[in-house]
């Protein structure tokens, strides 16, 4: 029975320890309670003194230990764990450790080839090498560190930390789980251990003897145990019988000693004779002479192993060179004694039987290192590098460098470039098969959805830059349309992009089968033993034309999945995510391009439905999400094209392809079909945001022109960004910017560019048409509803000027005057600045000229603007021909005397309506009243105020000339109040009169002539200068009224208030 289990045994009262002293221990327990490698040793071994300290602690320390618990084996102290596990101890005192064992810092290597590669050969000496092995107690970390890590660098360092923490702990845990899951077992284990060995101890005691309590480690029972000491009678009562398993009795074995003895001896001397004859000793004798001679050979085997398990390939070939030579070197013997007749000699026969056995061995371990290396190969990615002592090499080529070196019957090469294709075209249909019913989930669920107000759709359309910048910082539609368009985008990149999609595994993967066709890759390979694997180095005919085939075919196979997103119907099957078909080891892993994966886990009983056809006009459209609009349309179409164009100009350029007539056309149609079905929905898309464009007046100011609002600006930035974004989608002029492609981008057809033509002079009329329809009709305001604030409760005074400042910029869009006013404005700004400069920008993208559509805009901006000129001023015509009808069709328009000395009340009337409308438009359009506000010449332009006014002068002067007509005959006094009102009206807008309406008063003296006598004519016109100074009276007295009637001074500027 061994210490430790006596030790953990537990004692009664009636058994007494006696104190340990050194001269209790046997010789043998000396030497192996110090580890020492025999019982009287001449000298202390040096192996012990590079251990622990813990190690070297005398005798009588560990005797002078107080007596431990019965449980004490599993109270041990951390050092006692360490000097017991692991540790054991052979003869010669050192460790029975492993021979070699992995990096614990997670390096790919094991530690002796590290140290083997760093200059240091420990195979040999063990006792040094237990210093660099984690399993050993002997093992040094700072050596260790030192010697296989000194050139590391603190990442790779700090990495092998995670690494060793990461093993320990799942060591821990596992251990932890064994403990826990198995304690209970061990408990009872224990208690049956204890209870048979007492029954053993004590055999032939009195079953009715009542044993003393187990020793507890608890005070109370120590101190309760002290008080009571066993009588002498009573040890004589429970004193053991000789058969017991005591000491004294040599535990059992005493009785039977002598008589084994007895008969050993009598056995050696009949049978040692026979059983020890010369003859055996003489063949025993032969055969270790002769595996001392073939130690190389019967090496070679576990030489191989190890290496093959350390991936040591140089080490491997040389096993292996080695055990075919020798197996040919047996082969020899064999044939040339054959050839000659003769027996073979004995050591012929064991040298034969010896390379057998070894060729046996390495031949299995050999064919199962190359199935493996088969499997791996298979595997092996294009682009995929590996660490090795020469420095970094492709993994394909390391692994079938091995398998050329080893010698195979297959083409590793050929095999290689083989799986390499199908793992591509098994990743593609895999990818675009998932990527396609993925959008369609999306996109129907999309369509599910509410239809967008049309003042949702124009506060996306506000955000177009303005400044005609390509880059859109801002969100141009919904979260789900934009969410859509990246799922598309990323399914794109992830299929066409040649850094890191599939064409670029496509480039990489013919690139590299183009050099092994060329044969500049076979020159870093090796030829085999004796050549026998040169045949391999180049492939057939057969195999060239193959690949040329795969490659087509894997090009043809992108091509048609891209042609099938912009060319045909949203696809109705969608129940691969569903039903996934559970992945092969060789079957790559097909990762969608939703940010959610979470949102695919679908039901198969409730899969999203095809939305019922409402008409619109993305429904057959699977590249193109619902409600989206164009603005955001022509920003990612514009990127898609670009990426379609750029691979398929990639593509284009590889030897197979350019070679392939067919092909390359397929590759540009691909380009031309995406374009023509992009520009297609874009320009009708375009068509019907134009509609929605009129929502883009939010009846403000612009922060630059006060005389403008926000309309005319946020129009022509959403016109200038759709046919930026046309001009890309037609010319992809971004996919020919890279060296060394082949051109698959045509130049755009004509009936593209008339359709982009035809919609952009459309989408202008539809907007000018809706400024009128704006102009004409108040929108709904917020006011309108009970449950909007339309201003928000501020009580502090900072607050309110920040608000006033606000509304400074806002006008009553209630007033339709006001927005009459404002629309003409805008009117006037469209047909100077915007629309030539969209019509000058429309030029230099398309490089066409709009003569006819810029005369036709031209034509419709002077349409509108005359049809809400006419809205603006027919009220106050109409007001103002009243008034003066009335009052000079009044009967006591007449005056009482032949000189009057005022004008009549009407002439007012009609003066302060034209001050209001100075005033309206002075207010509302602030900018028009200026120094320079005169009409030098017809082809000039005009503020709004000269031309409202001009044609009010004409029209009163009209109504004037109308009136005087309806009477029959005017006398003295007549003539004179006549005269006066019309002076006094035409001195005082003198400023904005014109030859028309100095006609008109011309015409009104000559008909004022006509109806009068001659002798009241004499008396007018000697009477004229009194008139004058009648009329410099009055016009004085009103100076201050019809200021505004006024002309400015040169050089003075009358600033707005």
């Amino acid at each position: 029975m061994s210490v430790e289990l006596i030790a953990i045994v537990p004692r009664t009262p009636l058994q007494t320890t006696p104190k340990a002293t050194p001269g209790i221990m046997s010789d043998l327990d000396v030497a192996s309670h110090y580890n020492l490698p025999s019982e009287y040793p001449e000298e202390w071994p040096a192996a012990l003194d590079e251990e622990n300290g813990s190690d070297e602690e005398p005798l009588e320390r560990t005797r002078s230990r107080p007596r431990k618990s019965r449980y004490f084996a599993l109270e041990r102290t951390p050092s006692d764990w360490r000097n017991g596990y692991g540790s054991r101890r052979g003869k010669e005192t050192r460790e029975n450790a492993h021979d070699d064992e992995p990096d614990p810092l997670g390096r790919g290597d094991s530690v002796l080839r590290i140290l083997k590669q760093k200059g240091l050969r420990l195979e040999e000496e063990s006792g040094k090498r237990s210093r660099f092995l984690l399993s050993s107690t002997s093992f040094s970390p700072a050596l260790f560190l030192s010697q296989a890590h000194h050139s590391d660098s603190i990442e790779s360092l700090i990495a092998g930390l995670d690494h060793l923490s990461h093993s320990i702990d799942q060591k821990s845990a596992s251990l932890k789980v064994l403990v826990e899951a198995n304690f209970e077992r061990f408990v009872r284990a224990k208690a049956t251990i204890d209870s048979v060995y007492t029954e053993m101890r004590d055999q032939g005691v009195a079953k009715e003897q009542t044993l003393a309590p187990r020793r507890s480690g608890h005070f109370r029972s120590l101190s309760g145990q002290r008080g009571v000491s066993p009588s002498p009678s009573s040890v004589g009562q429970v004193a053991p019988r000789k058969t017991a398993l005591v000491k004294e009795s040599e535990y059992g074995l005493k009785g039977i000693r002598a008589p084994l003895v007895e008969a050993s001896v009598k056995a050696e001397e009949v049978w040692g004779p026979a059983l020890g004859g010369r003859d055996r000793e003489q063949v025993l004798k032969s055969v270790m002479e002769t595996m001392e001679k073939q130690r190389d050979v019967y090496e070679i085997g576990s030489h191989l192993s190890k290496s093959i398990q350390q991936r040591d390939y140089d080490s491997v070939f040389e096993q292996y060179t080695k055990a075919r030579t020798l197996a040919n070197r047996a082969k020899s013997i064999v044939e040339q004694a054959s050839s000659s007749r003769r027996q073979l000699s004995d050591h012929e026969a064991h040298t034969i039987l010896a390379m057998g056995r070894m060729w046996l061995d390495v031949d299995e371990q050999i064919h199962l290192f190359k199935r493996e290396l088969w499997r791996r190969l298979g595997d092996a990615p294009t682009t995929s590098t590996t660490s090795t002592a020469s420095g970094p090499v492709e993994e394909h080529m390391e692994l079938i460098g091995a398998l050329l070196e080893l010698g195979v019957d297959d083409n590793p090469i050929w095999t290689w470039l083989h799986s390499r294709y199908e793992f591509l075209k098994t990743k593609i249909i895999s990818f675009c098969e998932r990527c396609k019913v993925e959008i369609e989930i999306l996109r129907r669920r999309l369509a599910a959805e509410d239809k967008p107000s049309a003042k949702t759709v124009a506060s996306y359309l506000r955000l177009a830059p303005r400044d005609g910048s390509a880059d859109v910082q801002e969100r141009l539609d919904t979260d789900h349309v934009i969410e859509l368009w990246d799922c598309i985008k990323t399914y794109l990149d992830r299929l066409l992009s040649s850094q890191g999609g599939l064409v670029g595994e496509l480039l990489d993967f013919w690139e590299v089968a183009h050099a092994f066709i060329d044969g500049s890759r076979q020159r870093l390979l090796p030829v085999g033993f004796e050549g026998e694997s040169r045949k391999h180095h180049k492939l057939s005919p057969a195999n060239v034309e193959e690949l040329e085939r795969g490659a087509v075919e894997l090009v043809n196979l992108i091509r048609d999945n891209v042609l099938a997103l912009f060319n045909e119907p949203p696809t109705e099957d969608i129940s691969l995510l569903s039903s996934p078909i559970p992945p092969s080891p060789t079957t790559p892993v097909s990762h969608g391009v939703t940010p959610t994966e979470s949102r695919f886990k679908l039901d198969p009983k409730n899969l999203p439905i095809i939305a019922p056809q409402r008409g619109e006009h993305w429904e057959g459209f699977a590249f193109w999400p619902p409600f989206s609009n164009s603005l955001s349309g022509v920003h990612y179409l514009s990127k898609f094209l670009v990426i379609v164009g750029t691979a398929a100009s990639e593509m284009a350029a590889l030897r197979p392809v350019s070679s392939s007539g067919s092909t390359y056309d397929l590759l540009k149609s691909l380009v031309s079909v995406a374009r023509e079905r992009s520009a297609r929905i874009a320009c009708t898309a375009w068509s019907k945001d134009a509609e929605v464009c009129k929502m883009l007046e939010d009846w403000t100011r612009d922060s630059e022109k006060r005389d403008l609002t926000k309309m005319p600006g946020l129009f022509v930035g959403f016109e200038s960004a759709i046919l930026g974004g046309m001009q890309k989608i037609l010319y992809i002029s971004e996919a020919m910017s890279k060296s060394g492609t082949v051109d698959v981008v045509t130049q755009p057809p004509a009936k593209l560019l008339q359709m982009v033509r035809t919609q952009f002079v459309s989408s202008v009329y539809k907007a000018l048409s809706g400024l009128v329809e704006n102009a004409e009709h108040a929108t709904p305001s917020d006011e309108d509803n009970e449950w909007v604030i339309t201003r928000p409760v501020m009580a502090s005074q900072a607050l309110d000027a920040a608000l006033s400042v606000l509304a400074a910029d806002s006008v009553n869009s209630q007033d339709r005057n006001v927005r009459i006013l404002l629309t003409l404005s805008n009117l006037k700004a469209l047909q100077s600045e915007y629309v030539p400069q969209l019509i000058t920008n429309f030029e230099v993208s398309f490089s066409v000229k709009l003569t006819e559509e810029g005369k036709t805009i031209r034509d419709v901006l002077k349409q509108i603007e005359d049809r809400l000129f006419q809205s603006y001023t027919t009220p106050t015509i109409g007001l103002l021909t009243k008034t003066i009808t009335t009052g000079i069709e009044s009967p006591d328009w007449v005056p009482q005397t032949d000189r009057p000395d005022q004008v009549r009340p009407y002439v007012y009337k009609t003066l302060l309506a034209l001050v209001l409308v100075h005033t309206e438009i002075s207010t509302t359009i602030p900018s028009t009243v200026s120094a320079g506000a005169s009409r030098a010449s017809p082809n000039s332009p005009t503020s709004l105020l000269n031309s409202v006014l001009t044609h009010l002068l004409v029209q009163i002067s009209t109504a004037l000339l109308n009136s005087f007509r309806s009477r029959d005959n005017f006398a003295l006094s007549a003539l004179m109040q006549a005269t006066l009102d019309t002076e006094f009206i035409a001195q005082t807008l003198s400023q904005y009169s014109t030859e028309e309406a100095s006609g008109i008063q011309s015409q009104i003296y000559v008909e004022l002539d006509r109806r009068t006598t001659n002798e009241a004519r004499a008396k007018l016109q000697a009477d004229l200068g009194e008139l004058r100074v009648v009329l410099k009276r009055l016009r004085d007295r009103t100076k201050g009224e019809f200021a505004c009637f006024r002309k400015p001074r040169s050089g003075h500027k009358h600033t707005p208030t």
